[in-house]
């Protein structure tokens, strides 16, 4: 259908020989794939990190606010420019969600100040999201959370590889998640990452993971477990093996993978700088490395997105929004607060194609349509 679609998995025969590995042993549910994946994630990340893979993202996040005991009657600061996990997650904790603004329409992660015009006598912690893989400012804000005494969860959703003047993103924080979805620079359908430094919370969320049992399925299979306890109420987030098998080949890849994200991303900058009416966050951006998730640009307010959606797509060129304003969602509106910067960005924000495999002609493509686009 597509002559350029905006995402295509990064998978060749690595991935294929790694979930038939997992099919011919015969189990598929948490076991050696899924300790070897969290292992090296871990190494990866470097600085201490210790890693859990759960079910998604959203499980993730949701496990993290339980360990660090949100609940309610607690605020939590979090994202306006975000997908809507964030405050999903938050929201049935019992906890109250209290948005905060990005920091100007040329750098689009969450702004430090308005972060702390936040905080009340209520705050118990602050969730951040590196949007697009961009770090936000992490000497701020961890600066922030010092100072006030707050707690710090990073949704890494958009960042694995990505990092902060050289340290890992995912690594600041008392905890993190991270995402697999379809679409991330790890992509494994669904599956997500429980990241923290600190072992307490790793055994709480891990309890939580897996219904609170003190013995996971694959030592009572290998027989070296008869039996069990249940030390606190929890849920079934587990992620399975074939998952885990296609995250482990898939981080191997991941370095390359950004750097050939990154070359692609160039050269949308050269092909659509010299167009007044759209611009492109984070061109000036000098607080680390990105690893250049998705290529979001800003329409000017003169033009009619929906219109320029729909020309894109009779010239073949899927695009998308990331992300429609959290007041606007049905379970949210007159819930949240208003956060003007955000809002204005997510009426006019565009999302280009973006992939490892994308070829320049490719790009040339997307750039001559949407030039012609806003133009018309």
């Amino acid at each position: 259908m597509w002559r350029v679609q905006l995402h295509k998995i990064n998978y060749d025969e690595r991935e294929y020989q790694a979930v038939k590995d997992v099919l011919d042993s015969g189990w598929l549910a948490i076991s050696e794939k899924t300790f070897n994946f969290e292992s090296a994630f871990s190494d990866f990340l470097g600085h201490g990190a210790k890693s859990l893979a759960v079910s998604n993202c959203t499980s993730a996040l949701h496990l993290a606010l339980l360990a660090i005991g949100i609940g309610k009657g607690d605020e939590v600061i979090t994202p306006s420019l975000t997908f809507i996990a964030d405050q999903n997650a938050v929201n049935m904790t019992g906890a109250q969600n209290i948005l905060a603004d990005i920091t100007s329409t040329e750098d689009w992660t969450m702004d430090p100040d308005d972060i702390e015009r936040r905080i009340t006598s209520k705050t118990k912690a602050i969730m951040i999201v590196h949007y697009a893989g961009f770090a936000c400012d992490m000497d701020r804000i961890t600066a922030l959370c010092k100072k006030h005494n707050l707690l710090l969860i990073e949704d890494c959703a958009h960042s694995p590889g990505a990092d902060y003047n050289g340290r890992s993103l995912g690594t600041f924080g008392d905890i993190a998640a991270f995402s697999f979805y379809a679409n991330k620079n790890i992509a494994i359908g669904e599956g997500g990452m429980i990241v923290t430094r600190n072992d307490e919370l790793l055994e709480k969320c891990r309890l939580l993971r897996s219904h609170g049992m003190t013995v996971p399925s694959f030592d009572r299979f290998k027989g070296r477990a008869a039996t069990y306890d249940v030390e606190s109420a929890g849920f079934n987030y587990r992620i399975n093996e074939i998952g885990s098998a296609l995250g482990f080949v898939q981080l191997q890849k991941l370095n390359e993978a950004n750097e050939k994200r990154r070359i692609i991303v160039e050269q949308y900058y050269s092909r659509l700088d010299g167009n007044p009416l759209i611009s492109i966050p984070f061109r000036n951006f000098k607080r680390g490395k990105s690893n250049y998730h998705i290529m979001p640009v800003l329409l000017s307010e003169k033009i009619d997105r929906m219109a320029v959606i729909e020309s894109m797509k009779q010239a073949g060129i899927q695009t998308s929004i990331h992300y429609p304003a959290i007041q606007t969602f049905s379970a949210y509106e007159n819930k949240v607060n208003p956060t003007p910067k955000a809002q204005y960005i997510c009426a006019h924000e565009l999302t280009l194609p973006l992939y490892p495999t994308m070829t320049i002609e490719e790009v040339g493509a997307v750039c001559e349509e949407l030039n012609k686009a806003v133009k018309n």
